[in-house]
């Protein structure tokens, strides 16, 4: 069923947010940090506690945060203008007997100096640890938080959000995009994603359809999509998971398809998954999905692999499924015989990074599973940078003339061990301080060039030096050092010396 959201209904609804401060900050001040970290981490009974005797804010809370039934006359009171028929009316709310619940999960949303609202459906959790429906409506999850931190905020004129569900991808576009339009197979996800931009004062084109149906023969500035990735048989359980297709075919389509919907130059950015198989290189699987020289430049990022065991659980138990009932036990054994019987013996998932150019393009994989804090969205920018600027100097001639700088937020590890003469160092790696952490080993003499890389000499000159001082043949020493080199100014750890001071 499609909730009846209409624009009178949530502009009395926002009105009723904002008049009680149910946004990011007054939810804060009201739960205090200890308890607004608890609820994060599913512990309510602090949040319950603080939200006592706290009026119509604390009404909201214990609605839409913490599923509690509640009066009648306490929620007329917080919903202000909209009428508590209205609500029910709309799916905002739901009876429970005398009393009323959420309908919606509507909560509040913020990043920065950014709050919002986002308008989804109520989880397992709050409908009582039943599954959800297939139509379900995901809100704001783990996934969608990583795409929106490996998503690039510079300016741009048009985006695209593939496949919406309750928009927050779009929300964060309107922070830095002219224009927006959003799509969805699922005509309940385009109603509350369009109420959620109602909420917010956003303005957006929503188009239903599949895939990249309702957008054939136009061209964005960015788009960005969190598919329904899961990787399985063929089936939709949930749409907002499920697509229909086999293995890891959903992700292959979208990244088939989404360059030519790119102005030149234009980027994607989506989350993917791929399936591992014995004998196949994970990075040879997605840099087919690629005809070759298909004019993208493309960064396949591996975040995580898991063994299909713990795949199947983990999304059985996310759609609320009992494991050990009849019909957990029967969907497992299902999606176990399908991975067996098509070889799959793990299940990548990452960050996929696509851009226009107009010529032949570069795709790297790359294996990223190690921790780090920093998002990835300013890294994927620097690393296109990057890649102009290699493909710029692509002959050994073009780098070897080049002046290179080590960044600053390059250092050097130095392990030792005791020797004869002293401590005798066995590794030295470099590390990058920031983004994704790199780290690249090198030997004794890739530390003395670094050391040498400030600007003043190109890469040919301070080759000749090091071989001279260190009785090396200056053509082998060369073969050796040019790949370190391009391998570091692609992580960032050596940059052009012209870029020095700037951001990377």
């Amino acid at each position: 069923m499609i909730p009846d959201l209409s624009a009178d209904r949530i502009d009395r609804l926002r009105d009723a947010f904002r008049a009680a401060s149910y946004d990011a900050d007054g939810v804060l001040d009201l739960l205090g940090h200890s308890a607004h970290a608890a609820l994060g981490r599913g512990e309510p009974v602090p949040a319950l506690r603080a939200t006592e005797g706290a009026g119509e804010l604390g009404t909201l809370v214990r609605l839409f945060l913490l599923g509690q039934a509640e009066k009648q006359a306490d929620v007329q009171a917080a919903l202000g203008s909209l009428s508590t028929d209205d609500a029910l009316a709309a799916g905002i709310l739901a009876a429970d007997g005398g009393l009323l619940r959420a309908g919606l999960d509507i909560r509040p949303y913020g990043e920065g100096e950014h709050s919002w609202w986002v308008v989804s459906d109520l989880d397992s959790d709050l409908r009582g640890g039943r599954p959800v429906d297939p139509d379900h409506v995901l809100g704001v999850g783990h996934a969608s938080l990583s795409l929106v931190r490996a998503t690039t905020r510079r300016p741009v004129g048009s985006v695209l959000d593939l496949g919406t569900g309750c928009g927050v991808q779009a929300l964060h576009a309107s922070t830095h995009a002219e224009s927006i339009t959003v799509t969805d197979v699922s005509e309940r996800a385009l109603a509350l994603a369009g109420a959620t931009f109602r909420l917010n004062d956003v303005e957006a084109e929503l188009a239903a359809g599949e895939w990249f149906d309702p957008v054939r023969g136009r061209k964005f500035d960015l788009v960005v999509c969190n598919p329904p990735f899961v990787v399985g048989p063929p089936r939709t359980d949930f749409t907002y998971r499920d697509s229909g297709l086999a293995g890891d075919d959903a992700s292959a389509l979208v990244v088939r398809q989404l360059p030519s919907f790119l102005n030149e130059g234009g980027t994607g950015q989506l989350l993917a998954s791929w399936v591992h198989r014995e004998g196949e290189d994970w990075e040879d699987r997605v840099a087919s999905w690629l005809p070759p020289g298909a004019g993208v430049d493309a960064w396949f990022v591996q975040r995580d692999v898991a063994d299909p065991d713990l795949y199947v659980g983990t999304w059985l138990r996310d759609a609320g499924y009992d494991l050990r009932s009849e019909q957990g036990v029967r969907k497992a054994n299902e999606w176990l015989d399908w991975f067996a019987d098509n070889d799959v013996i793990g299940i990548g998932f990452g960050f996929v990074t696509l851009r226009r150019t107009d010529g032949p393009g570069e795709v790297v994989c790359e294996d990223l599973r190690h921790a780090f804090d920093d998002p990835l969205g300013p890294e994927s920018d620097a690393w296109l940078r990057r890649v102009d600027w290699l493909r710029a100097h692509d002959s050994d001639e073009d780098l070897l003339a080049a002046r290179l700088v080590t960044a600053g937020i390059t250092v050097l590890e130095q392990v030792s061990q005791p020797g004869d003469e002293g401590w005798e160092p066995i590794v030295h790696r470099l590390h990058r301080t920031d983004g994704p952490g790199w780290q690249h080993e090198i030997d004794e003499l890739g530390v003395r060039l670094l050391a040498g890389f400030r600007g003043a000499l190109p890469l040919e000159e301070l080759l000749e030096l090091l071989a001279m001082g260190y009785g090396e043949d200056v053509e082998e020493l060369t073969s050796a050092a040019i790949p370190m080199v391009r391998e570091l100014v692609r992580h960032g750890m050596v940059v052009p010396a012209e870029w020095r001071g700037v951001d990377q």
